[in-house]
């Protein structure tokens, strides 16, 4: 197998397509679609966004020190488009995607975004000026759920959502589970091997 060599750029994929939903210290809010995102920290819970200074959003957060990271699935994957491609500086996001601004539990100014099934409520700890994009690291305030996904015992199901990712430029769906963390590694039953016999 060939391969070929190309200058140093961004290729790790795929990435979560979130929308990030934030407001100014007035109430105005936004929402921007954000593929540079991930964890960084379990305790005390950490994540980061990161955001062009150019962005009509960029100020709101910097201001505000609040936004939250809404999932997207499925039935969010047009808005998620939406919101990456309009600027909130031209219209209102929320009204042309027919999405729910609410109240966050833990944040002053920053709302969640109703439609998703999990909002991750967060507080901007400090900024990275790193070139192109700016890096928001934050700690997780709050999390909210879809109670619509827990199950019997009270266990979330977050890939029964419908989440989706973003590769190379194209949304795609989770698609099948090919295995759970540690089968790798997990002890066969004594009733698997004899039936493998």
């Amino acid at each position: 197998m060939a391969k070929q060599i190309w200058k140093p750029g961004n290729m790790l994929y795929p990435l979560p397509a979130v929308m990030v939903s934030t407001a100014d210290r007035e109430g105005h809010a936004n929402i921007l679609t954000v593929a540079w995102t991930g964890t960084v920290c379990t305790n005390p819970p950490m994540v980061y966004i990161s955001v062009r200074p150019e962005r009509y959003s960029y100020q709101m957060i910097k201001d505000s020190g609040e936004f939250v990271i809404n999932l997207t699935t499925k039935k969010l994957t047009r808005a998620a488009d939406y919101c990456g491609v309009r600027s909130g500086r031209n219209e209102d996001k929320w009204k042309a995607c027919a999405l729910t601004p609410e109240k966050a539990s833990a944040l002053d100014y920053a709302p969640i975004i109703r439609e998703s099934p999990v909002n991750i409520e967060c507080r901007v700890e400090s900024i990275q000026k790193l070139g192109s994009h700016h890096m928001f690291l934050a700690e997780v305030a709050a999390v909210q759920v879809d109670d619509a996904y827990l199950d019997k015992n009270g266990k979330f199901d977050l890939n029964r959502t419908g989440l989706v990712a973003y590769s190379h430029g194209e949304y795609l769906d989770l698609g099948d589970r090919l295995g759970t963390f540690g089968y790798s590694v997990r002890k066969k039953t004594g009733r698997r091997r004899k039936a493998a016999k």
